[in-house]
């Protein structure tokens, strides 16, 4: 019997074999790959361990903001679509239980109608939930993990676990409680109180990034995490005059450096020149080697 039937057999899993997973990533990189779209937990506990008794590597991807697939992708790709009604959000909750795949955006105009201080950290961020957790995601306001009270994780054999958040379950732009192929499937998020000046401060946010970032091009976020909180990696690219460089139909982003922007049919090597040439300048000039940020299998 082969994968497709098995994973076909299981509920609320489809298998979508050779997919075009070019819309699966903000970055537009043209790929295609085995795909399973998953509409359970109950069915991601049951496709998980089989993917490992087939000796099958996986990889999840939500939003695709913060992710890189290679023209053609050997790992089965697993995207999430559990079921979510959105009269949840229709009052405010001292906690939230939520699904990984929720988009972040939802949050956002939840925090904007209620003015739920915390949740200003992630305004603008294009991620799912569980993506935004899985990278400790942030802004220049502060950072996902501080507002994560648990974590629900399906494990490699399908047990489903609670992982209780602590002060040693994040740092920069990193998670510590994940086990190799894990996947959240949801979270529980607090907030720090009701504050009259959260739907503004939101807004301006989202003001700032329309004028500092390019958001209506095709591009996967921030390329490189910062050396430091005041040594920051965008900055680091504008000063060795590499701003605008090209490989490809791709370039470093004039408006912001650490962005590099998909201006039509590029592919992963050409990223991967670009990304290569970025950090071999760097380490250089500077002796400073830049750490990525978005999540590049197979590099």
């Amino acid at each position: 019997m082969s994968l497709e039937t098995k994973v076909s057999a299981i509920q609320d899993c489809s298998y979508l074999p050779n997919c075009d997973l070019t819309s699966y990533t903000t970055m537009r990189l043209s790929s295609k790959g085995n795909l399973i779209e998953v509409r359970s937990i109950e069915g991601l506990q049951k496709l998980l361990p089989l993917l490992t008794a087939e000796k099958r590597e996986y990889l999840v991807v939500g939003w695709g903001a913060n992710q890189i697939l290679p023209a053609i992708c050997d790992k089965i790709i697993i995207h999430l679509d559990f079921p979510f009604d959105s009269t949840y959000l229709e009052v405010a909750r001292d906690e939230y239980i939520l699904p990984a795949s929720l988009g972040i955006n939802h949050l956002t105009s939840h925090a904007v109608k209620f003015g739920l201080k915390g949740w200003e950290v992630f305004t603008g961020i294009p991620a799912s939930l569980g993506g935004a957790i899985y990278m400790n995601a942030g802004t220049n306001l502060g950072e996902i993990g501080t507002l994560v009270k648990s974590v629900q994780v399906v494990t490699r054999t399908g047990e489903l676990r609670e992982e209780i958040i602590d002060k040693t379950s994040f740092s920069y732009r990193h998670n510590h409680f994940l086990k190799d192929g894990e996947v959240i499937v949801g979270a529980t998020l607090v907030h720090l109180g009701m504050d009259s000046t959260i739907p503004q401060k939101i807004k301006d946010y989202l003001e700032y990034r329309k004028k500092t970032q390019p958001l209506a091009t095709k591009n996967c976020g921030c390329v490189f995490k910062n050396p430091h909180k005041e040594l920051q990696a965008g900055r680091l690219i504008d000063l060795m005059g590499l701003k605008a460089l090209t490989v490809g139909g791709l370039r470093v982003s004039p408006k912001h450096a650490n962005f590099i922007e998909n201006g039509g049919a590029s592919n992963w090597d050409q990223f991967k020149d670009l990304v290569d040439t970025i950090r071999f300048q760097m380490d250089h000039f500077y002796g400073i080697e830049f750490e990525l940020e978005v999540k590049i299998p197979y590099h």
